[in-house]
Parts: C-alpha cells; structure tokens; sequence
C-alpha cells in the first residue's frame, strides 16, 4: 500500500477519534511511514520531523505518538535499552507483530506471522482470559553476528595453527 493510501487511512482513524490531521501529525506520521523498520524513539521520531519542518516542538511529537498509540495506529514498544519506541501498526493487523532482538548489536527485525495464536487459544480456555492482544521479542544473536564470530573463530584456530607448526 502506497504511503498516501495509508496517511488518508490514518487521517480517518485519527478523524474518527475526534482528531484532525494537523501539519505537526502529518509530519510525524510521514516520518513514521518512511522509516517503518526502524523502530525510532520520541527523541528519533522529532529529529526527523524538526528537519522538515523547524516549528514543532518536542512535546507536540510526544502527544501526537500517545494520539497515534491510543487509537492503535502506532505500537509502542521498550526493548533492552529501556527506551520507548514506536512502531507503526501494520494494515489489518489483529495483533502487535514480533520482534527479533540481538544482543550483540542491537538489531531488531520483525516477525509479521503471528506465532501465538494457539498459545492465545490455551490461555483463553485454561485460564479464562480473553487475550486482546500481545508482544514477544525473542532476544538472540543475528546471522550477521553468527558470520563475524564464525569468522573470528576461524581466524584464531588459524593463528593457533600457525603457532603449533
């Protein structure tokens, strides 16, 4: 779906809350649109918006990103850092999708199936909990630092080996 298919989607979600699209959310939602994987905190996100137009302020970000989580528009999310970031709801939806973290280099990938839904289907008849909705983020190591060790691994038995002889 084309970015401003998406911003007239979000114009009448935000509409249908009771919000305009003003200049300010606009702008920080074609931020959010044009770096979907990047998973940017407040500070990021005004950053990127102050660069395209210097009047906002930061509180205004701050407010539009709570607007946009509130009406699920946008995820907000914390990972190892402790930082607050958000993640733009994908169209349809029915749950916040995965995350794949890496502990070596902060890396964070996203997972779009929905791996839960038997997991949410024991919860609901087990413990009478009707699940709304979720968030996992496995925490491992990413196939670009698998390479670099497997490397760096290959070139120490290869010093070793050099040594021995």
């Amino acid at each position: 779906m084309k970015n401003a298919e998406v911003l007239k989607k979000i114009k009448d979600q935000l509409h249908n809350g009771g919000y305009k699209l003003t200049p300010q959310r606009e702008a920080t939602v074609l931020v959010l649109l044009q770096d979907q994987k990047t998973h940017m905190s407040a500070e990021e996100v005004y950053m990127k918006v102050k660069e395209k137009s210097s009047d906002i302020g930061l509180a205004t970000v701050y407010r539009t990103l709570e607007i946009l989580t509130d009406l699920k528009i946008v995820d907000k999310v914390t990972f190892t850092d402790g930082l607050a970031r958000y993640d733009l709801r994908k169209e349809g939806a029915k749950h916040f999708h995965h995350h794949l973290l890496c502990i070596e280099c902060g890396k964070i990938e996203e997972v779009e199936d929905d791996l839960l839904s038997g997991v949410e289907k024991i919860v609901e008849e087990k413990y009478h909990f009707l699940v709304k909705d979720h968030r996992l983020t496995f925490h491992g190591i990413c196939s670009s630092c698998q390479k670099k060790h497997s490397q760096e691994d290959s070139e120490k038995l290869s010093k070793l080996h050099d040594v021995i002889e």
